[in-house]
């Protein structure tokens, strides 16, 4: 059985439950680290086996796992077996194709949802999956790759400043979800840079190149809205919740939570009405300097068609045309020439098609 597969659809034929990583490998070794603290103490450890965290569960402190790399399951179904997880939490844990969503349990919360930072360059976006188990005195986040995701939230600890020391897992819980939910904004501010950006451009040099550029914004867009609409019903449903394991001074912070879920949401809407204007404005300014070029065009062709007229009929060479042979004819019709041509332009100049 491979290690890991790209599609979910490559997992057909094997019974519910299997656990196998889907996905892309971001990071190809596993590491787990261990934060346990109260409001008294704080520690940070690396752990080589799920057996370490173990001892853990006899004390009455709050302990976070942080798994990063996902592509080792025998990590994960260690601590689903240790721990009592169901087995299809633990596939939708390595499925990292997973849509947002929010389960309740007997005794733990499985929350899913996908994290989102904006890459260097032209606009486009990252994604990792993350996964959290909320336990009562325990917490598990799963996620693809190490990274800084997490640091705000581990320095807030580690100083022992503000209530988190001091709150209980779903508060943690909480923490983790405002601080992906709040990188969004950071996208958001990005994308409305680069929309500005490409509307003076779109002003100054319409070309192929950035109508291609649009489609490529308009793409990233939607995966965002695809990756953002859901978590709207999962903050929802941690409202709703009458889980003991959510007390009810958290449910606030939830509500903030779900109310900046809410204000992306609208920002992306927004944003996507830009993109279509700007679209539109783009073939609205392609046709614009499309007619301008043809107007030129026109105008040429309407001083020339008299000329060519008289050089047409003096092309015809008769025999019997008396002003072949007058001495004053070759300068007579360039006069007539230049005198139709001027008489044309100045017309044109008048009615402003030049």
């Amino acid at each position: 059985m491979p290690k890991s597969l790209k599609y979910a659809s490559e997992k057909k034929g094997l019974g519910p439950g299997s656990l196998i990583h889907v996905g892309n490998v971001l990071q190809a070794d596993t590491r787990v680290t261990l934060i346990d603290y109260s409001s008294s103490h704080y520690e940070e450890k690396s752990v080589a086996s799920v057996e370490d965290i173990l001892p853990y569960r006899e004390k009455k402190s709050l302990t976070w796992v942080i798994v990063e790399g996902l592509s080792d399951a025998s990590i994960v179904e260690a601590i689903g077996l240790h721990f009592n997880i169901h087995p299809l939490v633990l596939e939708d844990i390595l499925n990292t194709h997973q849509r947002p969503k929010f389960e309740e349990h007997d005794d733990y919360l499985f929350v899913v949802l996908k994290s989102l930072l904006p890459e260097e360059g032209d606009f486009a976006i990252t994604k990792e999956q993350v996964s959290l188990v909320i336990f009562r005195d325990f917490v598990f986040t799963f996620k693809e790759k190490a990274d800084s995701l997490l640091v705000p939230v581990l320095k807030r600890l580690e100083n022992s400043r503000g209530r988190v020391r001091s709150m209980g897992s779903d508060y943690l819980m909480y923490t983790v979800l405002d601080a992906i939910v709040d990188l969004n904004f950071d996208i958001m501010d990005k994308l409305e840079e680069t929309l500005i950006a490409v509307e003076d451009e779109i002003f100054s040099l319409p070309t192929p190149v950035l109508l291609e550029k649009i489609h490529e914004i308009k793409l990233e867009v939607i995966r965002m809205r695809r990756f953002i609409s859901p978590v709207r019903d999962l903050t929802a449903g941690l409202l709703r919740s009458e889980s003991e394991l959510i007390d009810p001074s958290t449910r606030i912070y939830l509500r903030d939570v779900h109310d900046h879920v809410l204000r992306i949401i609208e920002s992306i809407e927004t944003h996507r009405d830009i993109l279509s204007s700007l679209l539109e404005i783009y073939l609205s300014s392609i046709s614009s300097r499309l007619n301008e070029v043809m107007k030129v065009l026109t105008v040429f062709s309407s001083i020339f068609i008299p000329l060519t007229f008289i050089t047409g009929i003096y092309g015809m060479n008769f025999e019997w045309m008396p002003e072949l042979k007058w001495h004053w004819g070759y300068p007579a019709v360039w006069l007539v020439f230049i005198a139709t041509s001027g008489a044309l332009f100045l017309y044109f100049k008048r009615k402003g098609w030049t």
